[in-house]
């Protein structure tokens, strides 16, 4: 009898875990409360997976052997409640994936920032090198279902702390973990240790064949590692002191000790700027010698290497005026390290869903280099209280266009526009891409 597998919630990571489960043999159901997208129906459809969608059929869900959730679902949704009553395994896409990558290896990527860009950027050095390899997870494509349709002999994977709370036996080979700052703790119970013990799972399965690439500088990591057991082989990044493994930055110039390489690189020439970059930098750099590429290329590749969008990303130049899109800062830790590396006064758009923020993390470089915070979003009163006594201008808007219009009346020749909310998007947009992108076209009608 095939084993019957449940996936709840129909997105990227449902359709591909299913795509996999199906071609594994497993009897597999999705079903989704909300809609399927059209796309999404026609891959499930062409494939012979039965699915729903607007509701849960309780009945049918608890029939499950396993049960693979999308990250997006609470563990207080009450069908979850209803699963773990029950005592039917729940597993992520991530842990589907690993079980069927067979000699594939994996470098996974987390932490609460700089996570989306060191996956892109050691993906893009590990292409440069020649490497085979996909990028996977958080980041845009399932590695479900990338592991059914084009198996790759290495994944660069962005994994969240809500795929990494269901996984069993997922190691990855090379793990990085960026920081730990506090974000999303209304699905932590409002607990930052959950949350932290959360991410630090990335390392659980790990063993001596394995390595651990980390922030020595991060308070929160140093002060909780002791209590998370390392099997692995820990390689640290610092910009304290020198390492004789890992990576460090010293006067201006990065070394890479990893692997048979040691590699030195002024920090001058990379594409991205900011201290926060050259920390993903160093992760990414010390993971692409780990795995056995070239220093010449690791170094062409930082070199090339482009920034995301929606992250730091420049839009254009109005009458003087520049604007910036960072709508992926959805943590005031996010918006630190943008406002850190403004060099402008800077008009700050603020706002959205708030996921217990504290807005004092930033209160000092908003007093040092924000003259005015254009608030966007239903609700606006936390941030209008944090910053009423540090910010002459302060106005209230309710969509991107509204934002972009009052920023560019508090502008003179020579600001920047910075969008970095800090907060979640799903008040005024579908996510934080569709806020960027309203963004965006707001600044080019103006």
């Amino acid at each position: 009898m095939s084993k019957r597998l449940i996936i709840l919630g129909s997105g990227e990571s449902g359709v591909g875990a299913a795509l996999l489960a199906k071609q594994q043999g497993y009897n597999v159901f999705v079903s989704d409360a909300g809609a399927v997208k059209p796309d999404f129906k026609k891959e499930l459809t062409e494939a012979e997976i039965e699915f729903e969608e607007g509701k849960h059929t309780v009945e049918k869900i608890l029939e499950a052997d396993e049960v693979m959730k999308s990250p997006g679902i609470p563990e207080k949704n009450e069908m979850v409640k209803r699963i773990r009553a029950k005592g039917i395994p729940v597993i992520s896409e991530i842990e589907l994936a690993f079980r069927y990558k067979g000699k594939s290896k994996v470098v996974g990527i987390t932490g609460s920032n700089g996570k989306t860009t060191t996956t892109a950027m050691t993906y893009h050095i590990c292409k440069h090198g020649g490497l085979d390899c996909a990028l996977v997870g958080n980041i845009g494509y399932s590695f479900a279902k990338q592991v059914a349709e084009e198996p790759k002999q290495w994944y660069i994977a962005e994994i969240s702390s809500f795929q990494l709370d269901d996984i069993k036996t997922f190691r990855p080979d090379i793990s990085i973990l960026t920081n730990i700052t506090e974000d999303h703790l209304d699905r932590y119970d409002y607990k930052f240790e959950n949350y932290i013990a959360s991410k630090f799972r990335i390392i659980m399965n790990q063993t001596d064949e394995d390595y651990f690439i980390y922030c020595e500088d991060d308070p929160v990591i140093k002060q909780h590692i002791n209590q998370h057991p390392i099997h692995t082989n820990p390689l640290p990044f610092t910009m304290q002191h020198e390492l004789n493994k890992g990576g460090f930055i010293r006067n201006g110039q990065m070394t890479v000790i990893a692997g048979s390489e040691k590699m030195q690189m002024s920090i001058y020439d990379f594409a991205l700027k900011g201290i926060h970059n050259q920390y993903n930098t160093m992760a990414a750099g010390i993971a692409a010698a780990t795995i056995g590429i070239r220093k010449e290329k690791i170094r062409e590749a930082i070199q090339s290497f482009e920034a995301l969008e929606h992250r730091m990303e420049y839009v254009s130049t109005v009458r003087g005026v520049e604007f910036i899109n960072d709508s992926k800062a959805t943590n005031v830790n996010s918006t630190w390290y943008a406002l850190e590396s403004m060099t402008k006064p800077t008009i700050l758009i603020l706002g959205g869903v708030d996921k217990g923020n504290d807005y004092s993390l930033i209160r000092d470089l908003v007093k040092e280099k924000v003259k005015a915070i254009v608030c966007m979003g239903t609700d606006n009163i936390k941030i209008n209280d944090a910053f009423k006594n540090d910010v002459a201008l302060m106005v209230n808007t309710g969509s991107a266009e509204e934002a972009v219009k009052a920023a560019f009346h508090f502008a003179n020749k020579g600001d920047v526009v910075l969008l970095s909310p800090a907060c979640a998007s799903f008040d005024l947009f579908k996510n934080y891409e569709d806020r960027g992108k309203q963004f965006k076209e707001a600044v080019r009608d103006l």
